[in-house]
């Protein structure tokens, strides 16, 4: 609608300026057709040739325009009978160019000369050999003023050959024609790291894209480009490109878009719950940054979220906008260039920087020390200091050391495979390591021995024995880096106030940002014992050693069994089955009676080689074991049905039945969640499975909703980062007119009433 009304003010612009002076029609577009041949190929080429200053339009022209168009008959006799043929293939248009006119209007076209191609078959020049035919061409010509303009050239097919009627209006050379065949843009694919999510706007009847590429600055952006041009595509009527950086290069855009079928016969109204009825294929043309080549992408889309609009615009909001300069400023069309003039923009600047974010991470880290997650871990390392406190300033920091060197190689680590993941396109978010079920057994496995270690069952020695003094594992720098490698795996279920934001930031950022950040949370998490390490005396409080570290050291063997039982249940929620549960419970009562008759029994290794080759084998069943299929399950979730034998009514989360719930009018309260998030499990005791909650749950009238991320799931994935998350927990109310707020990693049951309380008095 907004295009027909600035083609109507266009219209009568050019009925009013018609007495103006301007050339002679005929002379502004000269149109020529001739044929060529290219490695076999026969093609059709027609020119538009502009006049200096006058330019036509593309197949999107923009906010105003019509875009050019060839129309084919044949002759015969006095009659011209239209021809289309699927043989006569249309190629895909030259790149046009963007252009500011006169009022703030964005059109796309082109200036100089514009070559339409078309192929045709062996067996369609055969049949056409000898006909005659008319190109009938028919474009709007602007300038100061807009005129249409037409032209009519008859001609026939020769031997393979077009031959005009008349003498052409200039000469095309083959060469040329050949380099603009070659230059049109072609069909590609997406890169990796572009995200295309597609969001319904509540403030009107339509839609935003929202795009974001990562490692890509303003000064790398094709002059007189979008970075995505799109088709024509009803019932979509595309409003202009907004472009958006921060300092670390990462793009963001930002595209509204109107929805036109409420004007159709009979009308489309936009689907409520967020599902087309049948997939719509976008097309653009892609000024790849990257490699200064504009490309063909495409991308379907069967449904858009309904819900990310608000947390996509608070995002944006941090973003300052890289806009077009006034067009006063900008030079007309230019019969020497095939292209439109350039449009500026403005130096980008970010309102939140990455020092901040750096910030987050490192406090983000420190707090993590507090978690269930990392205790038994931590405790380790305090046991450690504890024992090595007597031992002098230096050497006390060379083991704090070896725990901080241990800790940040295990976040490079994770920060490679982020960004390997993320290049192919996969949905990462925090914890995700624990979504593997291989992860999980091996996980299991190391804790587990680990535990029989604290209860004195053996000990490992490092390589090379007594000519290191026998310096055992738990007591030298091997057993410090170790410790330090647990921690990091053991810290990434939990999440903390200040590392949502960071992680966010990071994961959605350049490879470099996604190393920085982990880098600042390994440091947090190290802090305390690198501060101890400079400075002894902080730990001066702590007992002496004596025999109760004996006792304090099965108490931590104890904790290291539970962490085994806790990914027991983990891994039984990730694999189809029991029998895979049953074979790694079985595989660790192996490892502890073969370890319990080599310390206790007998050293002889006859005894032993069939329970090895047993565990062997059993390991490899166990290692094997067929993963559950990833996605949301229809019949709900384990955990779901665990939930809803506590007394309240869950029901499975989708973005569909969030848009219901809107329909009716009722206030939600939404749990994303997994079984190996104990921050989640935290919340679930303190808040969630209290009786103060249900009872707030049957005053206020609120429907429960639980997204389990126990196992990979990509839709739950890209609703997370859709709100600008990249884990969980995470937890929303969504409001009756299906607004939502987001609640944040931690919750408290006075909070929680207080926004129950004030929803209810407003609706």
């Amino acid at each position: 609608m907004t295009k027909l009304c600035l083609l109507l003010v266009l219209f009568f612009t050019t009925f009013f300026a018609h007495g103006s002076t301007h050339p002679p029609i005929e002379e502004i577009v000269k149109f020529q057709v001739t044929s060529f041949n290219h490695q076999g190929q026969t093609y059709l080429a027609t020119t538009l040739r502009h006049l200096e200053g006058w330019h036509t339009y593309w197949k999107n022209p923009g906010d105003s325009g019509l875009p050019t168009k060839i129309r084919f008959s044949l002759i015969q006799g006095e009659s011209q009978i239209p021809f289309e043929h699927p043989e006569l293939v249309e190629l895909e248009w030259p790149t046009p160019k963007r252009y500011i006119e006169e009022g703030q209007i964005e059109v796309f076209g082109h200036s100089g000369d514009k070559t339409l191609f078309y192929s045709l078959s062996p067996a369609l020049l055969k049949s056409l050999d000898g006909k005659k035919m008319q190109v009938h061409g028919t474009w709007l010509m602007c300038a100061d003023i807009c005129i249409p303009g037409e032209t009519r050239i008859k001609g026939a097919w020769k031997n393979g050959r077009w031959i005009n009627d008349e003498p052409p209006h200039y000469e095309l050379i083959e060469d040329v024609l050949i380099g603009r065949l070659q230059n049109l843009p072609q069909l590609s694919q997406l890169p990796v790291d572009a995200d295309l999510i597609l969001v319904r706007d509540p403030n009107k009847e339509g839609l935003v894209l929202y795009t974001n590429f990562s490692q890509i600055s303003a000064d790398q952006l094709i002059e007189r480009m979008n970075v995505l041009t799109p088709f024509e595509q009803s019932p979509l009527d595309f409003r202009r490109e907004e472009i958006f950086q921060d300092k670390e290069n990462n793009l963001y855009l930002k595209m509204p878009i109107d929805w036109d079928g409420r004007y159709q016969t009979p009308p489309q109204e936009l689907p409520a719950d967020g599902k087309f009825e049948n997939p719509l294929t976008l097309r653009f043309l892609f000024a790849n940054p990257r490699t200064q080549k504009v490309e063909v992408v495409e991308k379907t889309f069967s449904e858009f979220s309904t819900q990310a609009f608000e947390g996509l615009e608070n995002f944006h909001g941090m973003l300052t906008a890289l806009n077009p300069i006034d067009d006063s400023n900008q030079p007309t069309w230019d019969k020497s260039e095939t292209s439109l003039e350039e449009t500026v923009l403005e130096t980008p600047a970010v309102s939140q920087g990455l020092i901040s974010f750096l910030l987050f991470a490192f406090l983000g880290g420190l707090i993590l020390n507090l978690m269930p997650c990392v205790l038994p871990v931590i405790s380790l390392k305090l046991f450690s200091l504890i024992k090595h406190g007597h031992e002098g300033q230096t050497r006390v920091l060379k083991h704090n050391l070896s725990y901080t060197f241990g800790v940040l190689v295990t976040f490079w680590i994770l920060a490679a495979v982020v960004i390997l993941l993320k290049s192919a396109g996969e949905v990462v978010g925090w914890g995700f390591q624990l979504q593997s079920p291989f992860f999980v057994a091996l996980m299991a496995l190391v804790i587990f021995v680990l535990g029989l270690n604290m209860f004195g069952l053996f000990e490992f020695a490092t390589p090379g024995g007594s000519k290191l003094g026998n310096i055992k594992l738990e007591e030298g720098f091997s057993g410090d880096f170790f410790s330090g490698v647990l921690a990091t795996i053991l810290s990434t279920p939990c999440s903390a106030p200040f590392l949502g934001a960071a992680l966010t930031f990071a994961f959605s950022s350049s490879s470099l940002t996604i190393f920085l950040v982990l880098s600042f949370v390994g440091l947090g998490l190290a802090s305390p014992f690198l501060l101890t390490g400079f400075f002894p005396k902080l730990i001066a409080f702590l007992p002496r050693p004596g025999m109760w570290m004996d006792h304090f050291k099965k108490f931590l063997g104890l904790t290291l069994f539970l962490t085994t039982l806790w990914l027991l249940d983990v891994y039984s929620s990730l694999i189809i089955g029991t029998v895979g549960v049953l074979k790694l419970q079985t595989l660790l009562a192996l490892i502890f009676f073969v370890i319990y008759v080599h310390q206790k029994m007998s050293r002889s290794w006859k005894f032993k080689i069939p329970l090895v080759g047993l565990i062997l084998a059993l390991s490899f069943g166990v290692f094997t074991t067929p993963e559950s299929p990833v996605g949301i399950q229809t019949d709900g979730s384990a955990l779901l049905q665990e939930k809803n034998m506590q007394g309240l009514e869950w029901v499975q989360w989708s973005e569909a039945g969030m848009t219901e719930l809107a329909a009716e009018n009722q206030l939600v309260f939404i749990d994303f969640t997994a079984k190996w998030c104990l921050t989640c499990k935290v919340n679930e005791k303190l808040v969630i499975d209290t009786n103060r909650f249900q009872k707030m749950v049957e005053q206020y009238d609120i429907k429960l909703m639980l997204a389990d991320w126990t196992r990979r799931d990509e839709v739950i994935g890209n609703w997370l980062k859709s709100q600008g998350l990249v884990g969980v927990p995470a937890y929303f109310i969504q409001k009756p007119d299906g607004s939502l707020i987001n609640l944040g990693e931690t919750l408290s049951l006075g909070g929680l009433e207080k926004h129950f309380k004030e929803i209810r008095e407003q609706h």
